[in-house]
């Protein structure tokens, strides 16, 4: 009878282990083909890297972890089925978030199945409203974030009164739009938008859009087009045009992609990041310079700011994980929704009650496009 009661204390006991040991499972939605699909690439191997470190040092919980990553074709219906998909495996939590009407679209769907949904790069102010996930996180700066950058830049740096804007004409556009003329206004001083040119997320011909805004005259153009094709053709068909007015586009816009087709057009075109791990204050963390080496070697060229975003998204969850102990959605957001989270790859950074992380852009000019070298800008 003891022999009995013994196996069977031995059966609990390998039924809990092999129950502990059960890997924690990790979904991925980005574009990964289509005018976004390499940023999508760049996230979605972001993500694997920054879990393979944190394999590497023995998991979360006692657990190593798994991940899958899913293509949403930037289009709002696929997006929604893929989420289905990973919601199917049981998926732990979903990093996502490359197109705003994409993230849009699945958040509901994400948060009625109980599942923690991380936003990485969709910058719509939607995003965090609430409505679609009330437990909203996002890593990368918020339009309104952005348009306040640039608005600056354009107006107190380089003193632009005539203001001509380009914009994709989805929920990422528009929003940035209304929120980079409302920054103008609080700015205080005189500016006049002479162009505001909206244009839809897969065009890639842009040459009768260019002829109206060089014929505005206007001292500078801001330009958002998150399709990585789509920015790479417009950089190259403004300098075809001749146009010499100065060229700002989007945050986070100006990608390893986009460096690499069009090279020497980017000189003189200024943006802004969140992720240069080669500058302060990224390149003195240590978790920043492992996961930049991790990457470039595990991927055969440096990290850009999707990569890095996404691998940043990873690693405040597994800092929030590991803080409350526990997998639950609901834990785990609330440790990081207006809280300092300590020991991610950016160090210990701070996010809005609205789960909005609190990191500005840095603005910067491309001072080489072909060797991707960049300086900074006030």
């Amino acid at each position: 009878m003891r022999f009995q009661v013994a196996l069977a204390a031995l059966a609990i006991l390998a039924g809990g282990t092999a129950y502990a040991a059960e890997p924690i499972k990790v979904g991925t939605i980005f574009p990964m083909s289509g005018p976004a699909g390499p940023s999508g690439i760049d996230a979605s191997a972001g993500a694997k890297v920054q879990i393979d470190l944190i394999n590497k040092k023995g998991g979360l919980l006692g657990r190593q972890l798994v991940i899958e990553h899913k293509d949403d074709e930037s289009t709002p219906a696929v997006g929604v089925s893929r989420a289905n998909e990973l919601i199917a495996t049981k998926a732990d939590v979903i990093f996502e978030g490359r197109n705003s009407p994409v993230a849009l679209a699945m958040q509901p769907v994400i948060a009625a199945a109980n599942i923690l949904d991380i936003t990485c790069s969709a910058k719509a102010e939607g995003v965090l409203s609430g409505r679609g996930n009330p437990l909203g996180i996002r890593i990368i700066s918020s339009n309104e974030i952005d348009a306040e950058a640039i608005a600056h830049y354009s107006v107190e740096t380089l003193g632009a009164k005539r203001i001509a804007i380009l914009f994709q004409n989805d929920a990422y556009g528009n929003d940035f739009r209304q929120l980079i003329e409302n920054k103008l206004k609080a700015i205080g001083k005189p500016f006049e938008i002479v162009a505001s040119e909206k244009f839809p997320f897969k065009q890639s011909d842009f040459r009768v859009t260019l002829t109206t805004i060089k014929s505005v005259n206007a001292d500078v153009v801001i330009a958002i087009n998150a399709a990585t094709s789509g920015m790479s053709a417009l950089i190259q068909q403004y300098r075809q045009a001749g146009i010499d007015t100065p060229f700002v586009a989007g945050i986070a816009l100006i990608t390893p992609e986009v460096f690499s087709v069009a090279k020497g057009d980017l000189n003189g075109i200024v943006s802004g990041a969140a992720y240069l791990p080669q500058l302060e204050p990224l390149k003195d963390i240590p978790a920043s310079k492992e996961f930049y080496e991790a990457y470039e070697k595990a991927v055969g060229r440096p990290a850009g700011e999707e990569a890095g975003i996404a691998a940043q998204a990873v690693s405040v969850w597994a800092a929030a994980v590991t803080e409350t102990k526990s997998l639950d959605r609901v834990k785990v957001a609330e440790a990081i929704r207006g809280k300092l989270v300590k020991n991610t790859n950016f160090g210990d950074v701070r996010f809005a009650p609205n789960g909005q992380m609190l990191l500005k852009p840095v603005m910067f000019e491309v001072v080489d496009g072909a060797a991707s070298k960049v300086k900074l800008v006030k």
